[in-house]
């Protein structure tokens, strides 16, 4: 089976006691909210360091400053120009998940070790399948993808990708409650 595709993958038999769902992070955002599952069993300190900034607020207000169609839309710059981060870096966790439709991946510079707080949601494979193992995938909207559609489809300058009007914003990005998977 295709872990990759299936918004609610369990961990498996390899980590029996961890079976459990995977954590989930709400983005409600001033175009509606999207629901996201972070992949801890594949990349697990890019899953933590979202949790701890999303604990801390860092991403409420932020705007996804980074928009290109039919590939990402891209937010979690506290400058809102995609030349800040968290002051901390996390180290790269190359991983088998393709970068599909709805899938969440950290971004960075050139450097595998330098993301910290950038993120965006591929819109399509086509346009994404080159990122496969060379950005950290670590999560997946499972609920509100039309949100993410909606988010593409902002006027942007097409060159840059950033938001000719006001950019679309987080308006809070909230844990949900995690619990244990029914067998």
């Amino acid at each position: 089976m295709d872990l990759s595709l299936t918004p609610t993958a369990r961990r498996g038999a390899s980590h029996p006691e961890k079976d459990m769902a995977y954590p989930t992070v709400t983005v409600d955002t001033d175009h509606g909210a999207f629901t996201v599952e972070l992949w801890n069993d594949v990349a697990p300190g890019h899953s933590e360091n979202f949790l701890k900034l999303v604990r801390k607020g860092f991403y409420d207000g932020l705007s996804f400053h980074r928009i290109l169609p039919g590939f990402v839309i891209q937010g979690g710059c506290p400058k809102g120009d995609g030349t800040g981060g968290p002051g901390w870096h996390v180290k790269a966790e190359f991983n088998e998940r393709e970068h599909v439709p709805g899938v969440l991946s950290m971004a960075r510079s050139s450097d595998p070790n330098s993301a910290g707080s950038q993120f965006f949601v591929c819109l399509t494979r086509e346009h994404c399948r080159h990122l496969d193992r060379q950005y950290t995938a670590f999560g997946k909207v499972t609920k509100g993808m039309e949100v993410v559609e909606k988010i593409a489809a902002v006027p942007i300058e097409p060159r840059s990708g950033k938001p000719t009007g006001q950019p679309p914003r987080m308006k809070k990005v909230t844990e949900n409650a995690t619990a244990a998977r029914n067998a």
